[in-house]
C-alpha cells in the first residue's frame, strides 16, 4: 500500500471537501406505485456507510440516512399496479408501439441525467467506491441506455418484413412477458440493475424495482424521473426486508420474470417460492469464482498489470473479479515480488481521494470474515507475502496476498469479494484446468502466455466449463454489446445489449394462409395501420 497507515485513512469532517459532503442524512420517507410518489409514515432503515469517523475517540460508520421498511401490504399494491398495467398483455404500454416506448425511455434518460451529480456522491459514501468509478458507473449506464435504444431499433426493423414460407405468410416479432421482478447488487446498484430494468420495460413489461440494501439512497433522486416518464403502474419501486416484501411477491405465482443479481442461494429461495416455476421467466447474475493461469511464457508485466487490476479493482468487489491465480512454479517467485510490489503502490484511502484504488468495505463485518479466510490459509499452510497484507482499521482493509493456497482451504473455493489475492503454483496444466472443471462456478477465465499453439489448447476444453475466455487480460464484462453470462452455479440467461431484449420478450408470430382474402385483410391491417404489431414502419 501506500505510505499511509490503515489508521490514517479515515478524515476528519473539516477535510472532507465541500463538493462531496452530505449536508445532513438523507431521511427517506418516498417510494413509487402506481405513478404516485408515496410518504412512508411507518419504520425505516438507517443507512450506514462505509466510512467511519471518530465520535470521543470511537470510530464508528457515519449514519447518512434512512429508507423506508414497507411491508407485505405495499409490495402487494406495487405487485397490483403492476398488474394493472401490463393487464394481461391489453394495457397501454405492452401494446404501445416500439417507437413510443423508446421516447419515454429517452425522456427517463434526460431526466436522469440531470441527477448525475447526486447519483454520483451517493454511490461514494454508501459503497465506497471511488469517484472516478463512480462518475464511469453512471456515465456507462446513460451510455448502456442509449445503446440499448439502438439495438431495439435494429431488431424492430429487422421484424418488419414478412416472411413467406410454404404459402403461409407471417411476421414475428418479440412481445413482453409480463410483471417483471427486478433486483440488482450492491456493487453496481445503478448499472447492472439497469442493464435489467431497461431492457425489461423498453420491450412492454412492468416492473417492480426493489434497490440493493447497500447503495438504495441513490435511486432516491430518480424516482421523479420514473414518475414522469412512464404511465402509471409500469414501473413501481419497494423498499425494506426481502423476506417481508419480495416473499409475498413471489409466491402470489403474478410475477412473470425474475432479473436477480445475487447470490445463488437467494436465488434458489425465490424461485422456489414460486408456486409456478415453470412460468417463471429467470435472468441471474450469480457468484463466481474466476481463475487467471499464468503460463510459464507469459509476459510478466503484463500478467502481473492486469491480475492486480483483475483482483482488486473495487476492493475486489466484482463478480468478474479475478479471485483465484495459478502460476507456473518455474515463475511464481518472480510474479510474487511484482505483483506484491504493484499491490503496494496502490494507493488507499477515501472514495473522492485523488489517485484512491482501494476504499472502506460497505459491507457489515466484512473484514472479519476476510480475517477469516485469510487465518483459515495460514493454519494451513499459506502466508501473507505483501507487508501489511490483511491490515484492518474498520472498514478499511489492506489488500492481502495470499500463497500458497490450495486443496482444503477456504480461500481455495469460496469466493471471497474483498481484497483477499489467493496464488497457487502449478506444475502440471491439469491442477488449474481441474479447478475450473471442478469449480461450481463457470463465468469466465484469464489465460495469460506467448504460444499460441498453448494457449489454443486451453480455448477448446475452457470454453465448455466458462462463458468467457480472456487471453493475457483481466477477466471483465464490457463491451456491453458482449454476451455476459454463465455456466454451472454463475447464471441463468444472457445479457448484453441486445440478449437482453430477448431474454425479457418471446417471439411471437402471426400468420395466414396465403389466400387472396387473407392477403388483403392483412394488407388492409398494415395499409390502414391498424395494428401496432402487425406494422411494417420502419423505425428511423
Amino acid at each position: 500500500m501506500s505510505d499511509e497507515s490503515p489508521t490514517s485513512i479515515f478524515p476528519g469532517d473539516d477535510v472532507i471537501p465541500e463538493k462531496v459532503r452530505i449536508a445532513s442524512p438523507i431521511e427517506q420517507r418516498e417510494y413509487l406505485i402506481d405513478g404516485v410518489i408515496r410518504e412512508w409514515t411507518g419504520p425505516r432503515e438507517d443507512v450506514a456507510s462505509p466510512i467511519c469517523r471518530s465520535i470521543d475517540g470511537v470510530f464508528c460508520r457515519m449514519r447518512i440516512g434512512s429508507f423506508p421498511l414497507l411491508t407485505e401490504a405495499q409490495a402487494l399494491e406495487a405487485l397490483g399496479a403492476a398488474c394493472r398495467a401490463y393487464d394481461h398483455g391489453r394495457g397501454p404500454w405492452p401494446t404501445m408501439s416500439v417507437e413510443e416506448r423508446i421516447r419515454h425511455v429517452e425522456a427517463f434518460t434526460f431526466r436522469m441525467q440531470e441527477q448525475r451529480e447526486e447519483v454520483v456522491k451517493l454511490l461514494m459514501w454508501e459503497i465506497g467506491k471511488t469517484l472516478p468509478d463512480s462518475e464511469k458507473e453512471f456515465d456507462r449506464t446513460v451510455e448502456y441506455i442509449r445503446d440499448t435504444i439502438d439495438a431495439l431499433k435494429d431488431l424492430d426493423r429487422l421484424s418488419s418484413r414478412f416472411v413467406i414460407e410454404q404459402g403461409v405468410i407471417a411476421q414475428i416479432r418479440r412481445a413482453p412477458l409480463g410483471v417483471v421482478l427486478c433486483m440488482g447488487p450492491f456493487n453496481y446498484p445503478l448499472n447492472e440493475t439497469f442493464t435489467t430494468l431497461i431492457p425489461a420495460l423498453i420491450m412492454g413489461n412492468t416492473a417492480i424495482f426493489k434497490p440493493p440494501k447497500l447503495g438504495v439512497l441513490l435511486h432516491r433522486p430518480l424516482l421523479e424521473a420514473f414518475r414522469d416518464s412512464f404511465p402509471a403502474g409500469v414501473i413501481n419501486t419497494v423498499y425494506g426486508d426481502g423476506q417481508e416484501t419480495v416473499g409475498p411477491l413471489m409466491r402470489s405465482g403474478r410475477i412473470d420474470a425474475l432479473a436477480f443479481i445475487g447470490s445463488s442461494r437467494v436465488a434458489d429461495i425465490l424461485k422456489k417460492q414460486h408456486p409456478k416455476p415453470h412460468r417463471l421467466r429467470c435472468i441471474l447474475g450469480l457468484e463466481a469464482k474466476n481463475a487467471a493461469i499464468v503460463l510459464r511464457d507469459a509476459d510478466m508485466d503484463n500478467a502481473v498489470k492486469e491480475c492486480v487490476l483483475g483482483a482488486l479493482s473495487f476492493n475486489g468487489q466484482r463478480c468478474t473479479a479475478l479471485k483465484m491465480i495459478f502460476v507456473h512454479e518455474e515463475i511464481v517467485d518472480a510474479f510474487l515480488a511484482k505483483f506484491r510490489d504493484a499491490v503496494g503502490r496502490l494507493k488507499g484511502g477515501m472514495p473522492w481521494d485523488e489517485g484512491a484504488q482501494i476504499t472502506p468495505l460497505p459491507e457489515v463485518d466484512k473484514t472479519k470474515y476476510l480475517k477469516e479466510l485469510i487465518e483459515d490459509a495460514r493454519a494451513r499452510g499459506a502466508r501473507v507475502v505483501n507487508p501489511n497484507g490483511g491490515a484492518v482499521e474498520h472498514t478499511f482493509m489492506t489488500p492481502a496476498v495470499v500463497y500458497p493456497v490450495g486443496p482444503g482451504m477456504r480461500l481455495y473455493s469460496e469466493e471471497q469479494f474483498g481484497p483477499v489475492v489467493p496464488v497457487a503454483a502449478f506444475s502440471d496444466i491439469e491442477e488449474p484446468m481441474k479447478y475450473v472443471t471442478e469449480s461450481d462456478y463457470g463465468q469466465q477465465v484469464s489465460l495469460f502466455g506467448s504460444s499460441a499453439e498453448c494457449i489454443a489448447d486451453l480455448i477448446d476444453p475452457l470454453v465448455n466449463q466458462v462463458c468467457r475466455v480472456n487471453i493475457n487480460s483481466q477477466c471483465q464484462r464490457g463491451p456491453d454489446v458482449f454476451p455476459f453470462t454463465g455456466r454451472k452455479d454463475s447464471a441463468e440467461g444472457t445479457l448484453s445489449v441486445s440478449d437482453a431484449l430477448r431474454v425479457f420478450a418471446i417471439r411471437t408470430l402471426v400468420a395466414a394462409k396465403g389466400t387472396d382474402a387473407n392477403r388483403r385483410i392483412v394488407k388492409s391491417i398494415i395499409t390502414e395501420r391498424r395494428s401496432r404489431f402487425l406494422s411494417t414502419d420502419f423505425i428511423l
